[in-house]
């Protein structure tokens, strides 16, 4: 995966050929900020710049930045997933919510 961070924030790159551009979107937030540029350089200014305008416009609009989140994280998967889940979790001795938990965190992109 090609990705970028500023400021907490990560961004998905991906290369139009195309527009002979690169192009990026800042992740895991509801609004759509995009940015591009023809160089890496150009694209790291433009991620930066995105960011920063974007943040600015939060405040000035009183608009929170990140999406509200509370923890709570509903999945579905096939029965034979969730088995394996069940029984990895019981053979580490951790209960399901932890064993997902940690499961996920080693995972998730930093």
């Amino acid at each position: 995966m090609n990705a970028m961070s500023y400021k907490g924030y990560l961004a998905r790159i991906e290369y139009s050929a195309e527009d002979r551009l690169f192009v990026g979107h800042l992740a895991g937030i509801k609004d759509i900020i995009g940015f591009h540029g023809t160089t890496v350089d150009e694209l790291e200014d433009a991620f930066h710049e995105a960011v920063d305008d974007y943040l600015a416009m939060c405040e000035k609009s009183s608009h929170p930045p990140n999406p509200a989140v509370d923890g709570t994280l509903t999945l579905q998967v096939s029965p034979e997933v969730h088995a394996r889940v069940i029984q990895s979790a019981e053979l580490a001795g951790k209960s399901l919510n932890q064993w997902a938990s940690e499961a996920l965190e080693r995972a998730a992109i930093r």
